[in-house]
Order: C-alpha cells, then structure tokens, then sequence
C-alpha cells in the first residue's frame, strides 16, 4: 500500500492509547494499551529484564494510525515459551550473531491473541496486515538483527505470514471449552462416571483444608491483597528455578488500568490469604497467568486455577478458559489440546532452511501428539450413564 510510513517507539506512551485500542480491539486484553503500559511502567519490560520496546506503528499520509505491532529488541529468549535457544546456539557455532532479535509478542504471558494490529473498520485489513508484516521484517534488516518472531498470533495471521514466506511452527495449550453449561454440575454431568467421581474428590478435599474462597475483581483488590499475591508469585518462581520479571508495582496498577477484567481466585485462612490465582477476562475468554501458594494444601492448585475458573466462566457465559503453558493433567480436568501458533524470520538464509526442516518434522510431531492425548478426554459417550 502506499503512502504508509513505519515508526518504532520505545514506550507505548508514545502512541495515544485511543489509536492503539482502535487498533488492538477489545477482545483480548493483553494486547491492550492498558495491559503494555503498565509493564513498562512497573519496570516489568525494560533494560532489567531485557524486552526492550520498540512498537511498531503504521501510520497514513494523514498521520492516522493503521495498523501496530508490540515489537521488543531482545538479546535472550527467556519469557517467551517458544523455544529458540538451539537456533540461536546453532547460529552460534556457524560464527554467525542470534542476538539482538526482535519478538512480536506479549511479554510473559503465553496466551493466544492478535499481534498484528489494524485499525477497526480498515478498508483492506489482509493489505493493511501484509504491509504491517513487510514492515517488521524491514525493520529487522534495517536494524541489521538476525531475527523477527510472531509467538501465540492467532490462526488468521498465522497464514498470513506464511503468504509472506516465514516460517511457521505449531505449538499446544489445553483449553476448557463452554458446550452451554448451566453450572458446574452441569459441566460434570458431561464426564464419564469416574471422572466425574475424581473432580468431585479433588474439590471435597480442597474446600475441607478449612479455607475460605473469594473471587475478587478490580479494584476490590486491595493494595495489600496484592502484596501477599506478589509473594506466592515470587514464590512460585523460586521453586521453578525462574526469574521474577513482573514487579510489585506491576500487579496493583493492572487492576487499577484494566478494573473488572482483573479476576483473582483467593484462598485465605482465618482471614489472612494463603494462595491466589490471577486471571483476566476478554470478551469471550478467561485467561489464567499467575499462582502461588503459602504451604501445602491438597488439590488446592486445581480448585482455584482450574475448577473455580471454570464457574466463573460458566457464570459469565464465557466461552472458554485457556490456562497457560503446558499441563497434561490439564487433560483429565476438561482442558482440551488445542494449536497455539508463532511465525519466523530469520535472515541467515542457512539457519533458515535449517529450521525450515526441523519445524515440519517438529509440527508432525505436535500434531500426533495432540491426537493422542485428545483421545484421553475424560468427556463420556453419548450411551455412557
């Protein structure tokens, strides 16, 4: 298209929130201006922990914004959840540079959604989006970097950069899906009978722990809740030998940008909270990112990050849960594999017909395996009582 100019901006305030959210939507709210900015603001994103912004926007030639991308210069691949270190240690080894390279994505959070951004009622969005896709990749060359990536976009974009000659490869998560439950009775009438007696198990253990249940949401979440989260966060990331990226200043301006969509499972006992779960809410989703916990309690995991998310959307006619990376035993609590999606850059043009190879035999693999454990639903037939 012509008469489009490409900038990069090295803070999401450069671009008004208005024209951003015309652009994001509102389905999803990690692409959301509210959800960036207070990343950056909280010193999440940033030189500490090395996603450096450099968003890209496109602009017509009466300066209105287009189309957008959240773009980071990165000189590591750790908060990503797709895996590119091999790439990177192979470019290595043939003396060639991996790092810097640019990530189109969302800091931290392994969740599916838009990353190709165009303005709502664009006249030619597949155009619109194609030129937004030259663009990264003519920032990536102009930068003289040796890689762009696209991780969890969605299934439409993800065509859309294989048009445009990236490589693609295919991931998995485990999501719930809402067939029209009335309850969570309901949801369970759907298992097989021994299935159905585990859930049941598993939730009679957790709530006979002597602990209490809330579901807190924007800013009922108080100051001080949010300091007691941010320590079963922390915690959380001690025990997987992982880095603490987000700040304490990141979780209380979270719900104070994005109010309601803000959901925390809380779990106290006598009045003091014990464990939490963080979710957001879209439009037709409940999206689970964080846990933590103060002890050891049984089944408690499950009760508030599985089965108390699964109320929530049943109760706000939500079409379905998604709750993070990885998880098989996500399996036997109703989540379903289902396809996540990322497309691929690289400018060496040995290391790209390299992985070119490696991603279709590895998307094969993802595939079988998605088969395989769809068969182990714990869903009952039509004739099973």
């Amino acid at each position: 298209m012509a008469d489009l100019t490409l900038s990069l901006h090295r803070a999401i305030a450069e671009i008004p929130a208005a024209e951003w959210d015309d652009c994001a939507g509102a389905d999803n709210p990690f692409v959301s201006h509210a959800f960036l900015s207070a990343l950056e603001e909280s010193g999440s994103t940033g030189p500490r922990t090395g996603w450096l912004p450099q968003h890209a926007a496109i602009r017509g030639k009466d300066g209105r914004l287009l189309a957008a991308a959240p773009l980071y210069a990165k000189s590591h691949s750790y908060g990503e959840y797709v895996f590119d270190q091999s790439w990177a240690q192979a470019l290595e080894r043939a003396g060639g540079a991996y790092y810097p390279k640019l990530q189109v994505a969302v800091p931290f959070s392994p969740v599916p959604g838009p990353r190709l951004l165009v303005r709502a009622g664009a006249a030619d969005v597949p155009a619109l989006r194609s030129a937004l896709i030259g663009a990264l990749r003519q920032a990536c060359g102009a930068l003289e970097l040796s890689s762009v990536h696209a991780t969890f976009c969605t299934a439409e974009e993800h065509e859309a950069f294989g048009r445009a000659g990236w490589l693609l490869r295919q991931g998995m998560q485990f999501h719930w899906d809402n067939r029209g439950y009335r309850d969570f009775d309901d949801f369970l009438a759907a298992l097989s009978s021994r299935k159905r007696k585990v859930l049941k198990r598993e939730r009679r253990d957790a709530n006979a722990c002597g602990l209490t249940f809330r579901t807190l949401r924007g800013g009922a979440i108080t100051p001080e809740i949010w300091a007691h989260f941010y320590r079963f966060y922390t915690s959380t990331v001690d025990r997987k030998w992982g880095s603490a990226y987000l700040t304490p200043e990141f979780f209380p301006l979270l719900s104070e940008r994005l109010g309601e969509r803000v959901v925390l499972m809380l779990a106290e006992r006598d009045g003091a909270p014990v464990a939490g779960a963080l979710n957001l809410m879209g439009a037709d989703a409940l999206y689970g990112r964080n846990w933590g916990c103060d002890g050891e309690y049984p089944f408690l995991h499950f009760e508030l990050c599985y089965y108390r998310a699964i109320e929530f959307a049943i109760a706000h006619g939500l079409a379905r849960v998604e709750a993070g990376a990885q998880g098989e035993h996500k399996i036997q609590r109703g989540y379903r594999p289902c396809p996540t999606y990322s497309a691929h850059w690289i400018e060496h043009p040995g290391l790209r017909s390299a992985v070119g190879d490696v991603l279709a035999r590895e998307r094969a693999h993802v595939l079988g395996e998605m088969a395989e454990l769809d068969a182990l639903s714990p869903y009952r037939a039509v004739d099973d009582a």
